[in-house]
């Protein structure tokens, strides 16, 4: 009897044990893996139909909000409850239609770990290259940081060039200089450059 109990107890509530926590390489490998397949649907899905997929896959592979508020600085704290609330919508369409926009269709492309190394305040960079047929490899860095729900993207170093640096220097600019609602005009133009062409 006490193992028929023991049986059900494992049958019932084994749904409820979490899966095994994802390492940061994983959430990579899997990125690009899906990455790669939206690719090879790219020219069939149309923008609107990447960006759809890709919606998924960057919000669950980037940690999107603390990326928001990294890229605006101290001007976070600045910013009001609605304000914030209203870039991190908007920088996240940013983020999916960058996405959408640059992996538009597949020519071979594949990508290849490197190696992987911890920072000095708990993070972990994974190297890899992108080989593209015929041309030179474009390496990527993935800045890992750990959440609760485990490890998302913090940032994208590509052959050396931080998206986070680039951005952080435009919008602090923007913000400084002309505003909030200049912010968001400016961001939401390059969304609609990026589903136009």
């Amino acid at each position: 009897m006490y193992c028929v109990l023991s049986l059900l107890v494992l049958l019932v509530f084994s749904p409820l044990v979490a899966a095994e926590e994802q390492t940061a390489r994983q959430v990579v490998d899997e990125f690009q893996n899906e990455l790669l397949a939206i690719m090879k649907q790219g020219k069939t899905l149309g923008f609107g139909g990447r960006y759809d997929k890709l919606d998924v896959l960057v919000k669950k592979s980037h940690d999107l909000p603390k990326i928001a508020r990294i890229v605006v600085g101290k001007q976070w704290e600045e910013l009001t409850p609605e304000q914030q609330e209203k870039l991190e919508t908007v920088f996240s369409r940013l983020s999916v239609s960058a996405y959408a926009h640059n992996f538009k269709d597949f020519s071979g492309e594949s990508f290849n770990f490197v190696s992987e190394e911890e920072t000095g305040r708990g993070g972990v960079v994974i190297h890899t290259n992108l080989v593209i047929p015929g041309e030179k490899d474009v390496k990527f860095d993935y800045m890992m940081k750990k959440k609760d729900d485990g490890w998302r993207i913090i940032n994208i170093i590509a052959d050396g060039v931080s998206d986070l640096a680039l951005k952080r220097s435009e919008y602090t600019r923007v913000l400084s200089r002309e505003g909030f609602d200049a912010l968001i005009a400016k961001i939401n133009e390059k969304i609609e450059s990026y589903a136009k062409q």
